[in-house]
């Protein structure tokens, strides 16, 4: 039977559902080509002109030969790509045509890596024209912008910015819309060896540690101190201080634990001032002691007009 002798045994109001069915989760490749049947027939024989969106099969986009990421998070691939399969492509991939039905992907390399994951024959990309330079630059910077990178992914980034794209740092900063003093910071991070680079990249130690490492002298005192951060949790601040006193390697009074500043207070103590503070403020109050004498105290409230009535007695008279 075929399927319009089968529509004529359908109720019109179950026949019209069946309809508007077939018009959800299409995402824009619905509004492109009104369809997602695989037929490869459709797909890709006709040629899109540049600075047009068309539906391109996944199968005819190369990967960005320029792409500064290296590692992408599985987990959040599979989501995307669930959310593909339903909600279908929001946002079209950048592609420039490099042969017939042939296509070089230039941005949106987790939507396609998803869209291959989703199980789709073609995806919505925009076509632009962009010789090699341009797609290095495209690549770079759209991913500098957009993309969570790691530290030393962005210095690589920009380092391939000003070597192969001939920039200067000025003009980098303009492209990336950061200031010079920024772009050379993170340009000085690749002067760092590599157990130091590997560390930053893996969140071992941050930005901070590593900007205070660029301007110990020797190598083996950078991994010296790279080591007693690991080792010993050592805070920026700590760090930069070690450096300004010229101890990039350990000393014997470096290592010695810290005292405390003040002696710890007594738990007692801790409860008297809770009462105390509770009766002043007219709320619970929490009293939480911290390391070397520090803490916290921490006043709860119910409501605005309860804050404000806090503010109120905190202000002086």
């Amino acid at each position: 039977m075929s399927e319009k002798n089968e529509d004529k045994n359908i109720p019109a109001a179950a026949l019209g559902a069946k309809r508007r069915i077939g018009g959800l989760g299409r995402g824009l490749n619905a509004l492109i080509e009104g369809s997602y049947e695989k037929k490869s027939e459709r797909l890709g024989l006709v040629p899109h002109p540049v600075n047009s969106v068309g539906l391109i099969p996944v199968a005819h986009i190369q990967a960005n030969p320029y792409q500064p990421r290296t590692h992408f998070d599985q987990a959040a691939l599979q989501e995307l790509a669930e959310s593909i399969r339903v909600q279908g492509i929001i946002q079209p991939v950048t592609v420039r045509q490099v042969g017939t039905n042939a296509y070089q992907l230039i941005s949106g390399e987790r939507r396609l890596q998803a869209s291959k994951l989703a199980d789709l024959d073609a995806i919505p990309a925009y076509i632009r024209k962009a010789d090699d330079q341009q797609m290095l630059e495209m690549a770079l910077i759209e991913n500098i912008q957009r993309e969570n990178l790691n530290a030393i992914e962005i210095a690589l980034s920009y380092q391939r910015l000003v070597s192969e794209c001939n920039l200067k740092q000025e003009e980098l900063g303009d492209r990336v819309g950061k200031n010079r003093s920024t772009v050379t910071n993170y340009l000085r991070l690749l002067k760092l060896p590599p157990d130091i680079q590997i560390g930053l990249r893996d969140n071992v130690i941050s930005m901070g540690h590593a900007r205070a490492l660029v301007n110990v002298d020797s190598m083996e005192q950078q991994l010296g101190l790279f080591r007693r951060i690991v080792d010993e949790d050592l805070s920026v601040r700590r760090v930069e201080q070690l450096v300004r006193n010229g101890a990039g390697a350990a000393t014997e009074e470096d290592r010695k634990p810290t005292e405390p500043a003040v002696p710890v207070v007594p738990p007692a103590e801790l409860k008297r001032a809770e009462r105390h503070l509770s009766e002043r403020f007219g709320s619970r109050v929490l009293v939480k002691p911290g390391p070397q004498g520090k803490g916290e105290i921490k006043i709860a409230f119910d409501s605005v007009e309860d804050m404000q009535r806090i503010l109120h007695i905190l202000q002086p008279a």
